[in-house]
């Protein structure tokens, strides 16, 4: 099926303006199908041809000024409008439509907790078209008047507030402000709503009825984010919120984490925690809040013009939700929980052969196919970390000037990379295009490394640059405290300049630390603050400082940079896994950040113990891990800590290689000393035990018949493909491979429990069947259930050259889609390493 490309998109918006779309969809029609009339009002400026877009399961009409025009004519997802004269024109298409349950267009969803539907639209990037027909391309902005006939029961919600009060199921919406395409939004079931006001405007929440009572207890502290950031939001910007409503649904099987939608936001429905959760997980949740807040300016009211400059939208999104809710609310750390959980995302796809540039060329994004690769670590974590370096470099006050200056010229309307620069050069004089060439339009993560040299006079700070970008840093000087050793105390931070290249800073200069007489400091960190994107190395002394007295840094945000640094050491083969281990053990039962404790056994379990010991070192690690997590629980007995007691639990099941202690806490329903088990950890501790071949199928469907939820569902379909018996993985193979039944969250589920370390003999032969197998799946099921194989599906665990082999030789061969294609070379990339670090640990 063809996909839209560049050229196509600049030929049309020189031919076209789109005026207005009047969209009448009918939910009444049934499980697999719902109706789509829609009126198109739009301007030929001259004589020529174009297309349209639409995916219908079956196209009634279309007539064209009145004309009947033959459906025959479409050709897979495009109808010709040839011979257009220049003036006004009126399409009218009248389509059956199919719903969907790979999180694409209108996805349909049963809840099997109560057994009601639900339906919700995701028309990102180019799936418009799924649920009705569009000028596809985000240039191509237009008014959107929206009515959906609905069940009786049934309520609706759109991107703008109801044009009038619902009428036998008829539901009818304002016409919309200029938005592109994508942004159109409907929602329809019997949800369960709340409705309060802010600052003048109507705010609701929504979610599916059997998750009610878990929304209602913590919609204080979502609407309170929500007002908050909104207020935040408006202290920075020129230009008001430009919506009339601000919606927050909550929605099953959700792809993404959310979606920007003005007015209607959309987010995944595991946000609304069903189960306990720690204040990280609580923070995560404000942050996407605020991301998709950001997005009502930047996307939402100032668009990009193509799909080259998707930075424009998430990098900016990323950087101004990280930053409000540490000003707006009550999470102040959240840069710590950037640097450890998702700027590592940036820095490893930046090492990845599927890198690219922040704001590539636009010839490199050809194709909305292309384009739907790159939201990526690049296009969030990389980008906002340069955008924190420009902020860092230019100042806030004038960075912010350019940004209001930008959405003043640009509202309702779209913008470039150019555009955005030209805007920021109006308020600085620092030169933003040069910083751009260097930041933006490159790839791959520097290396600061510091030699601290002692000297009659002092010390001096030489910093070997490996890269090419200029770096403002700030450089942090640790002393020993004199009563404790194992705590260090900061002497002093300066920024410093660091140009492309290698440079030199002499302590007691302006620029760098001024130093103790004769003495250097214990610890010197280079990103102290983390302000700019480069890996650190620490010089010798530094490091063996660390390794003593890690825990001892005062600042998490440090000790996120150093840690950061030990992790960048392990996968450039510069550490040794058990040395990260090691350093894990000993210093994480003192860490007081709970993002750090997370972000630490996050990387020592899932790819140190999962993938880059040998088979036979696995065990040891995952004693190491279990006796951490022992020493995490024994500090929190008294309760004070329930957060981190959390944590500790669920990677202690995790890592269990026993089954007895686990399987003790499933009998009884609790941890001794706390928690009591709730579904997700019942479920945890199953999946643990089907693993370690402890339990059965007849113990899976009686937790299933305990929670019949949709996480419950969920939880089952990934214990059953993790029972370690040929009958099991064959079952769990065909429903991922086979049958093409399985929505995309029981796909992910499946494949999740499918493939696992300790049972990799058993396992062997659906190596070399995984890739024809997941070809197939691409090609049948379309992009979003290609990136599920190619990410959840793959056999990350099957570490030998063997395997290196097979899937090098599908890349090379095999006719892959694009989305499996980028998926597959970067995990083959990974398993690379993973064996590289392998033979020299």
């Amino acid at each position: 099926m063809p996909v839209l490309t560049r050229p196509e998109a600049q030929t049309r918006a020189q031919l076209i303006h789109a005026r207005r779309y009047t969209v009448d969809l009918d939910l009444t029609q049934g499980d697999d199908t719902f109706d789509s009339r829609t009126v198109i009002h739009f301007t030929a400026r001259t004589t020529g041809d174009t297309f349209l877009e639409l995916k219908p399961a079956t196209l009634r009409s279309i007539t064209l000024d009145g004309h009947p025009l033959d459906p025959a004519d479409l050709a897979d997802n495009r109808f010709p409008l040839t011979g257009l004269t220049p003036g006004d024109h009126e399409l009218r298409i009248d389509a059956a439509m199919r719903y969907s349950r790979t999180g694409e267009g209108m996805h349909r969803f049963t809840d099997p907790a109560d057994g009601e539907t639900y339906v919700y639209t995701q028309l990102f990037l180019d799936d418009v078209q799924r649920v009705f027909p569009a000028f596809d391309q985000p240039d191509l902005k237009s008014v959107f008047e929206v009515s959906v006939t609905a069940p009786e029961g049934w309520s609706v919600a759109a991107n703008s507030v109801p044009a009038a009060p619902a009428t036998d199921g008829r539901h009818t919406f304002a016409p919309t402000p200029l938005i592109s395409t994508y942004l159109v939004a409907v929602i329809a079931g019997p949800w369960h709503t709340l409705r309060t006001e802010h600052a003048g405007l109507p705010f609701a929440l929504h979610c599916r009825r059997s998750l009610a009572p878990h929304l209602d207890r913590d919609a204080d502290e979502i609407l309170a984010v929500t007002k908050n950031c909104f207020d935040r939001y408006h202290e920075k910007f020129d230009e008001p919120y430009p919506f009339d409503s601000y919606d927050q649904a909550f929605v099953p099987e959700f792809n993404a984490g959310a979606m920007e939608n003005p007015g209607l936001i959309t987010f995944r429905d595991t946000y609304v925690f069903q189960s306990a959760v720690t204040d990280t997980q609580r923070q995560s949740r404000a942050t996407t809040i605020a991301h998709e807040m950001a997005h009502m300016w930047f996307g939402d009211l100032v668009t990009l013009q193509w799909w080259d400059d998707i930075w424009l939208n998430e990098s900016f999104a990323e950087y101004m939700a990280y930053q409000v809710l540490s000003e707006a609310t009550r999470f102040k750390d959240t840069w710590t929980a950037f640097a450890i959980a998702r700027k590592t995302w940036g820095y490893d796809a930046d090492q990845s052969p599927s890198t690219h540039p922040v704001a590539p060329d636009p010839e490199a994004v050809p194709d909305t196919a292309t384009a739907l690769l790159n939201f990526d670590g690049i296009s969030y974590a990389k980008g906002a970390s340069a955008l924190r370096q420009l902020v860092f470099w230019m100042g806030e006050k004038d960075f912010l000037a350019g940004i209001n200056t930008h959405f003043t010229r640009h509202k309702f309307a779209n913008a470039t990379l150019a555009d955005l620069l030209d805007n920021l050069a109006t308020a600085t004089d620092r030169d933003v295009h040069a910083w751009a060439a260097s930041w933006l339009r490159t790839t791959g993560v520097d290396t600061l490394t510091p030699t601290v040299t002692d000297t009659d006079a002092g010390w001096t700070l030489d910093i070997t640059h490996t890269g090419t970008r200029p770096h403002r840093i700030t450089v942090g000087a640790y002393d020993q405290d004199l009563v404790d050793a194992d705590t260090l105390v900061l002497r002093e931070r300066h920024e410093l300049d660091v140009p492309a290249g290698e440079s030199e800073a002499p302590a007691g200069e302006s620029e760098a630390p001024a130093p103790r007489p004769g003495r250097r400091p214990a610890l010197l960190l280079l990103n102290d603050g983390d302000h700019t994107y480069a890996k650190v190395r620490l010089d010798p002394d530094s490091w063996n400082t660390a390794l003593r007295s890690l825990a001892g840094l005062p600042d998490a945000l440090t000790r996120a940079v150093v840690w950061n640094a030990a992790r960048d050491m392990v996968r450039d083969g510069q550490l040794p896994p058990t040395a990260y281990l090691d350093a894990a053990r000993a210093h994480l039962p003192h860490e007081s950040d709970l993002s750090v404790v997370q972000g630490v056994l996050a990387f020592a379990s899932q790819q140190i113990a999962d993938r880059y010991l040998r088979p036979d070192d696995r065990p040891a690690a995952l004693t190491t891990l279990t006796d951490l997590c022992r020493d995490l629980m024994r500090r929190t007995e008294d309760g004070n800590d329930p957060g981190l007691r959390l944590v500790a639990v669920r990677h202690f099941i995790d890592a269990a290689s026993q089954p007895d202690s686990i399987q003790d806490w499933y009998d009884n329903d609790s941890v001794p000393g706390g928690p009591l088990l709730d579904p997700e950890l019942r479920w945890s501790i199953l999946n643990r035990l089907a693993v370690l071949g402890a339990t059965d199928d007849a113990a899976i469907a009686r937790e299933l018949a305990r929670d019949p939820s949709a996480t419950g569902e969920q939880g089952a379909a990934r214990c059953r493909a993790a029972l370690p018996t040929p009958e099991a993985k064959a079952a769990a193979w065909d429903r991922l491979f086979t049958t093409d039944d399985l929505s995309n969250y029981l796909f992910t589920a499946t494949a999740q429990g499918f493939w696992q370390p300790e049972q990799t003999d058993l396992l062997a032969p659906y190596v070399s069947r995984y890739y024809p197998a997941a070809q197939a799946l691409a090609e049948r099921r379309g992009p979003a259930m290609a990136e599920a194989a190619g990410t959840h599906a793959f056999p990350a665990y099957a570490a030998t050259p063997t395997a290196l082999a097979l899937g090098e030789s599908a890349l090379a061969t095999a006719p892959l889609t694009p989305a499996l294609r980028r998926k597959l070379t970067d995990q083959l990339d990974a398993l690379s390493r993973a064996l590289r670090i392998r033979a020299t640990a």
